[in-house]
């Protein structure tokens, strides 16, 4: 039955990946050029990145200080490889495409493995299949699911190398030791070894690059420290409003009001791995809702961990209000952006806060 199972799913994967080809090949016929790479919806980073980090040289990618990736260590590792296999821009984005569609077929066993009766809910879901080829998020996505389908099975030190792994990959994993804490809340030493693992593994795979190349390895940190409000974002949506804000204010409230939702579910005799997987879902969600920056493939981190997080049939509503708002919004922004590139049909400012507002609202 398992065998059985794991055919169709992978076969709905791809099926999927077919639908998401469908969308990005286009741009890749007219080389990405521009209004039609979002008119059409099909940009990428990855062609984009290849020639203006000079990838295609094969440069270090934490070599130069002002133009190193702006990104945690193994995606760099992934982006300068991949470089060095092909030479042109063209196969470094079909070989990174292929990657990509297998770390999709991974997450969707994955997360079938941790809650199998909801993964159709992730392989139909639009905005998850319009966004896997933008970036190379599903390297950290896939990273992070493995580390919570070690922590179901109770494997906590795989767990925790993993999920040191994921960090060094995409920052955003790191907002699930906050769920681990509150796993063992009771039991120091164990939330101890967790971090501690964690963090080890972290350093071994930071530490060479930072100590030598400390400017380009650092500028990643350093972009997401000092960025302004940045498309997406709710702190964008209020400036464009004319609401001036001091956002420290406004996360402030949210680490508060968090405390006491967790405080609530502490108090819960059940400290299931269900209540685990709902504080991960809640946690990054509320990470990317206060980011500075909202990009249209953070949607390939949160859908997997909504799936895993659900309780029950009821919520599948909830769900596909959440992804159809997602869906207007990956069509908005490449409309929006459309307008700033010469196209004759843009969504105006006013349309695109709209979804965007709806999106952050579906969300909560």
């Amino acid at each position: 039955g398992f065998m059985k199972g794991l055919r169709l799913i992978l076969a709905l994967a791809l099926l999927g990946t077919l639908f998401s080809l469908g969308k990005f090949l286009p741009c890749r016929a007219t080389n990405w050029g521009a209004p039609d790479v979002y008119i059409k919806m099909c940009y990428s980073d990855i062609p984009a990145l290849y020639g203006a980090r000079e990838l295609d040289k094969g440069v270090w990618p934490y070599q130069s200080e002002i133009n190193s990736v702006e990104y945690p260590v193994i995606t760099g590792l992934v982006m300068w490889a991949t470089g060095l296999l092909v030479n042109d821009f063209k196969s470094y984005f079909d070989l990174n495409l292929i990657l990509l569609i297998l770390l999709f077929l991974a997450t969707a066993i994955l997360v079938s493995r941790i809650r199998e009766e909801f993964v159709s809910l992730y392989l139909f879901a639009p905005a998850v299949l319009a966004s896997l080829f933008i970036n190379w998020d599903l390297w950290a996505v896939s990273l992070a699911l493995l580390a919570i389908y070690l922590f179901q099975r109770e494997k906590f030190e795989l767990s925790a190398v993993t999920l040191g792994i994921a960090v060094a990959t995409k920052f955003f994993p790191v907002v699930i030791l906050g769920a681990v804490a509150l796993f063992f809340w009771h039991d120091l030493r164990k939330t101890l070894r967790y971090f501690t693992i964690s963090l080890a593994t972290w350093l071994v795979i930071n530490l060479p690059v930072a100590v030598t190349n400390f400017g380009g390895w650092s500028r990643f940190y350093r972009m997401n420290i000092e960025r302004g409000s940045d498309l997406g974002s709710l702190w964008l949506a209020l400036e464009l409003n004319g609401v001036k804000i001091q956002r420290i204010g406004i996360i402030l409230v949210a680490a508060v009001s968090l405390l006491w939702l967790f405080n609530r579910a502490l108090q819960s005799p059940e400290k299931d791995f269900n209540s685990f997987t709902i504080n991960i879902f809640i946690l990054v969600a509320l990470f990317v809702t206060l980011s500075p920056v909202y990009s249209p493939q953070y949607v390939l981190w949160l859908t997997p961990l909504a799936v895993i997080a659900m309780r029950d049939k009821s919520q599948r509503s909830a769900f596909w209000l959440w992804q159809g708002a997602e869906a207007l919004y990956h069509f908005a922004i490449w409309q929006y952006l459309a307008q700033f590139t010469g196209a004759k049909f843009g969504l105006p400012e006013n349309w695109y806060l709209f979804f965007l507002l709806l999106r952050i609202a579906t969300i909560i």
